[in-house]
């Protein structure tokens, strides 16, 4: 599965991302809205978690790689998530820090949410983030 945007590929993530992942989720500036920052082996349970995903619901967190250079900068997709006490569909991302603010994120959750409306029964998705998020 892959989702194609102007300049970016959404893909599903495989062992082969682990250092590329690990610079993004394992930044403390990058996770402080996050319940903890990843270690090496959360990094690699990230993405077993995400390729389960993909067999069981056909989705989850993919790889958003930069069209022009093939680099992986980070992660978005479609998770199932409690907010509020309810089961909901949810976008999410986490974008390497050099990378921030180029709306590289937006354009990755703007290309999830259309995927997720054309590929999936739901018919309204959420993104949920910590107030303090600002950025988001």
């Amino acid at each position: 599965m892959t989702i194609e945007t102007d300049r970016l590929i959404l893909r599903e993530m495989t062992e082969n991302d682990f250092n590329a992942l690990y610079d993004v989720l394992a930044d403390s500036d990058i996770m402080k809205h996050y319940p903890y920052t990843f270690d090496e082996d959360r990094v690699r349970g990230w993405i077993r978690k995400n390729i389960e995903r993909y067999k069981i619901f056909g989705f989850g967190l993919w790889a958003v790689v930069l069209k022009e250079t093939g680099e992986v900068i980070g992660d978005c997709g479609l998770t199932i998530q409690i907010i509020n006490g309810q089961i909901k569909p949810e976008i999410g991302y986490h974008i390497r820090k050099d990378c921030q603010r180029q709306g590289y994120a937006s354009e990755a959750a703007r290309a999830v949410r259309d995927w997720t409306f054309l590929n999936t029964p739901f018919n309204i998705i959420y993104s949920y983030m910590k107030y303090a998020n600002v950025p988001s």
